[in-house]
Formats: C-alpha cells, structure tokens, sequence
C-alpha cells in the first residue's frame, strides 16, 4: 500500500536514518492554506468574468466611446511614440487606431485591467491577513512574556521570603545554648 501511495520503494531504513515519506506527505497537506486556494479561485474566476466584460464592451456602443476608445487610442499613441523614438523618427505623426481595432485593444486592455485589479486585490487580501497573524502571534507573545515575567517577580518574592525565614530560624537556632557533652 505504501508503494501505490508514494511511488517509492519500500524498504528497510538503514541504521540512523528514518523513513521520511509519510511524515513529509501530511505536512505538505497541512501546509496548503485554505485561504490561498480561495484566492487562486478567485483570480482564476476573474479570467471568464474579463472576457464576458470584454464581450459586453465589443457590442455596447457607450461602452466602447466612453470605455474602449480613450485607453486604447492613448495606449497606441504611446507605443507608436515610443517604438518612433527608438527608431530615431522624431518628429513623425502618428494616425490613430480605426475603431474596430481600437475597440478590440480597449477591450483587451480593459480584460488584462480586471484580471491585474483581482490579482492585486488577492495579494492585498493576503498580505493583510499575514499581517494579522504576525500581529496575533506577537501579541501572544507579549503575553507570555509579561505572564512570565509576573511568575517569576512571584517566584522572587517567595524566595526572599523564605530566605528570610531561613536566616530567622538560623538565628533561632544559634541562639540556643550548645549541649555539654
């Protein structure tokens, strides 16, 4: 059974050493967060939720005026600026994108947007949440600390005391007259 469940070889350990297989096998399944297999759901779901977005923008006209175009017409701007630069073409004019292609280059502009915005919500969520816990175990700490820090002004004080108690019946006992022999 231990052969089907982790592709190894059953054998004997050898002398000091000890089989590792099983104890590896439930830390790394204890070790899988729940909250981050949320989160990859989460990011992979904002894929299909982009394209239909990206759907809706192609057919609705105000969308794509007000939505699509700008971004995509400075986006292309830019890019053309950019590559005529580089090229060493300084004072070239650049054409704007005709519609359809504009609209298809805001729509994909607007689908990688929501996909980034989901991306950086998540590792907003989870940056956030290990905050809290680091927060959580520090304050736990805290605590402990402070706790033992009482116990041991406790444990002080009661050795004090019976040190003090200690040196009195030394006292006692010193004052009482030696036996003759």
């Amino acid at each position: 059974m231990r052969q089907f469940l982790f592709n190894q070889p059953s054998k004997k350990p050898q002398r000091g050493r000890r089989r590792r297989g099983s104890v590896s096998a439930k830390m790394v399944v204890g070790a899988f967060p729940i909250a981050k297999l949320l989160y990859l759901g989460v990011r992979q779901m904002s894929k299909p939720v982009a394209n239909r977005i990206k759907a809706g923008a192609r057919r609705s006209e105000f969308f794509k005026n007000y939505v699509c175009l700008p971004p995509a017409q400075l986006y292309h701007w830019i890019e053309m600026r950019t590559k005529m630069r580089i090229m060493g073409f300084r004072g070239s004019v650049i054409k704007p994108l005709n519609e359809d292609m504009a609209a298809e280059l805001g729509a994909e502009l607007l689908g990688e947007a929501i996909i980034f915005v989901v991306g950086g919500g998540c590792m907003v969520l989870e940056y956030s949440r290990q905050a809290a816990n680091s927060r959580r175990k520090e304050e736990e700490m805290t605590e402990t600390l402070t706790g033992l820090q009482t116990q041991l002004a406790e444990l002080t004080l009661t050795t004090e005391t019976l040190d003090a108690r200690l040196r009195e019946v030394n006292r006692q006992l010193l004052s009482f007259p030696a036996p003759n022999k």
